[in-house]
C-alpha cells in the first residue's frame, strides 16, 4: 500500500509539472569564443583627439595642444587670426627680433615605424554574467512524443573587459611650429609664462609662420589599453521541450538576440627618447545596440513538481563592434560566441 501511494505521488508531481504552462529559470552564464582587437596607432603617437604635453593643463584648466605650451582659441576673439590665449613652459622658446620677441617656438614630437594593429586580438575577460529566462507553453503535441512547444524570453548581463600592452623600438622627431606676434614686444616674465585668456596680452598668430621638422631618433614605444563594457541581451523565440523520461527533457529553442553595450575605453600611449619622456592619450564612451539570432540546447532536470535544475549551450550572433575612442579603434567580436548556463527553474 505504501508503495501505491508513493507512485501515485511521484506520478501527480510529474503530471503536475508537465501541466504547468509557465516556467521561471536563473542562471549563472559564462562567455566564450569573444574576440576583441585594439586598432589605430598608426604611423603618430599623438593621435586625432589625443592630449599631448604629457597631461598639462593651461591655467584655465585646457589641455595642452603641444608638448611645451598651448596655441588655443578663445570662444569669442575679435580677430580669428590671432588669441591672446597662449603660453609657454620654457624663456628658451622665444623668438628674438627687433628690441623685443617676434614670436614663441611650439614643439610636438611624433613617432614612426609602429604598426597600427601592434596590440593585436585577445580574448577579453568575460565575468559571469546571469540570465533570467521566461517560458510560456502553448500546447503539446501528443502524437509527437508528448512534445511540448511555446514562447520564450529572456534577459541576459555580461561584462566585458580587456585590458592590453605593449612595447617596441621606434623612431621619433619633433617638429617645431613658429608663431609670431603682429610686430616685435617686450614681455613681462609674469605676462609671458601665461595666465590665461589675460587683459592686455599680446596677441599671437593662430596659424604657425613656418614649420621646421627636426631629426629622427631612436625612441622606445609602449602603449596601454583599457576596455570595459557592459552588455545587456535580450532573447526571444519558440521552444521545443522533448520529455525523456519521468523528469528528464531536452529544451530546444531559437530566434531573435538584441544586445545593448554600454562601454568605455582609455589608452595611454608613451615615447621616451634621449631627450625625455612624452605621452599621449584618449579616452571616450559610447552606447550601441546589436542584433542578430541564436540557437539554445539545454537538458532539464525535474526536482519536484516545482523546483528543477538545467544547463545547456547557447550559440549567439550579434555581430561584430567596433568604434574609434580618439583615434584608438575598439574592435569586438560577437559573431560566433558561445554561452554555457547552469541554472534553476521553477514551474507553475
Amino acid at each position: 500500500m505504501a508503495l501505491f501511494t508513493t507512485a501515485v505521488s511521484a506520478e501527480q508531481d510529474l503530471n503536475t509539472y508537465l501541466q504547468s504552462t509557465n516556467h521561471v529559470t536563473l542562471s549563472l552564464r559564462f562567455g566564450l569564443n569573444i574576440r576583441a582587437s585594439f586598432k589605430g596607432m598608426g604611423n603618430g603617437i599623438f593621435l586625432p583627439g589625443s592630449t599631448p604635453g604629457n597631461g598639462q593643463l593651461t591655467p584655465d584648466g585646457d589641455p595642452y595642444n603641444y608638448d611645451d605650451g598651448y596655441n588655443l582659441t578663445p570662444s569669442a576673439s575679435p580677430n580669428p587670426a590671432y588669441t591672446t590665449y597662449w603660453g609657454y613652459n620654457n624663456a628658451s622658446q622665444l623668438i628674438p627680433g627687433g628690441i623685443g620677441y617676434s614670436g614663441v617656438a611650439l614643439s610636438r614630437t611624433t613617432a614612426t615605424g609602429i604598426s597600427a594593429d601592434q596590440s593585436g586580438e585577445d580574448s577579453p575577460n568575460s565575468n559571469p554574467g546571469f540570465e533570467l529566462t521566461y517560458d510560456r507553453e502553448f500546447g503539446k503535441k501528443e502524437n509527437w512524443h508528448d512534445m511540448h512547444y511555446g514562447l520564450e524570453g529572456a534577459l541576459n548581463y555580461m561584462n566585458i573587459s580587456l585590458n592590453e600592452s605593449g612595447t617596441s623600438g621606434a623612431t621619433s622627431s619633433t617638429t617645431t611650429y613658429n608663431f609670431l606676434f603682429p610686430f616685435p614686444v617686450a614681455l613681462a616674465p609674469s605676462l609671458a609664462a601665461g595666465s590665461g585668456i589675460t587683459p592686455g596680452r599680446p596677441s599671437l598668430s593662430v596659424s604657425p609662420s613656418s614649420i621646421v621638422s627636426g631629426p629622427q631618433t631612436a625612441a622606445i614605444f609602449s602603449s596601454q589599453d583599457q576596455f570595459n563594457g557592459d552588455l545587456w541581451g535580450f532573447r526571444l523565440g519558440p521552444y521545443l521541450d522533448f520529455p525523456m523520461g519521468e523528469k528528464w527533457s531536452l529544451h530546444l529553442s531559437g530566434g531573435l538576440a538584441l544586445g545593448l553595450l554600454d562601454d568605455n575605453e582609455a589608452w595611454q600611449q608613451t615615447l621616451s627618447t634621449g631627450a625625455g619622456t612624452l605621452t599621449a592619450s584618449g579616452q571616450g564612451t559610447d552606447f550601441k545596440m546589436l542584433w542578430g539570432y541564436y540557437v539554445s540546447l539545454d537538458a532539464a532536470y525535474q526536482i519536484n513538481k516545482r523546483w528543477g535544475v538545467e544547463g545547456g549551450v547557447q550559440y549567439e550572433d550579434i555581430g561584430q563592434y567596433s568604434h574609434s575612442f580618439s583615434g584608438r579603434t575598439v574592435q569586438l567580436d560577437l559573431s560566433q560566441s558561445l554561452f554555457v548556463q547552469v541554472g534553476v527553474s521553477y514551474s507553475f
